[in-house]
């Protein structure tokens, strides 16, 4: 499998994939707003394939009181959903923030083609930053893994919010 992983301050080549990479990652940060505006860590994802959109989640592990409501599984359940196929191949996951295991572990159970994802994640990504579940040679599907994209904002909303947190302003 293809690797195209860019470290997240490495500038990523100029090209239609990196217009469109942008394109939906701004969709997937509108998204990460409104789990802000809930309250939630602001994360959001947008599931894609053959460039128009399948379907979309943001973080609520907070408001459903369930653990696994992060943005990527929101959007994954909702992508197989749709499809009508737990299996998403030919599809690319962006999400603003860099896979945990969890959502990783699910990614690669649905077969997910492409991740591409705006701000690594040191404490606990599973994209390549802490462990690299999505592209692991033990487990029987590895995706193409693409980081960096939008870093800068992706990061920027997630640490003014955990500054907010800090200082009581979000509960």
């Amino acid at each position: 499998m293809r690797r195209e992983t860019h470290k997240p301050n490495e500038a990523p080549h100029s090209s239609p994939l990196s217009s469109r990479d942008e394109r939906w990652m701004e969709r997937a940060l509108a998204l990460a707003q409104r789990a802000e505006h809930e309250g939630e860590v602001p994360v959001g994802a947008v599931v894609v394939m053959d460039d128009k959109l399948i379907a979309e989640g943001w973080n609520r592990p907070i408001g459903t009181h369930d653990p696994t409501a992060h943005a990527e599984i929101l959007a994954l359940r909702a992508a197989a959903s749709r499809l009508g196929n737990y299996r998403l191949r030919g599809c690319t996951l962006y999400v603003t923030l860099e896979p945990c295991a969890m959502c990783a572990g699910a990614i690669v159970h649905a077969r997910v083609t492409r991740v591409v994802y705006g701000a690594a994640d040191p404490h606990g990504g599973a994209a390549g930053s802490v462990f690299d579940l999505l592209r692991a040679p033990a487990l029987n599907h590895r995706a193409t893994v693409r980081g960096g994209v939008l870093s800068e904002e992706c990061g920027r909303h997630l640490r003014a919010f955990f500054e907010q947190k800090r200082r009581g302003d979000v509960t």
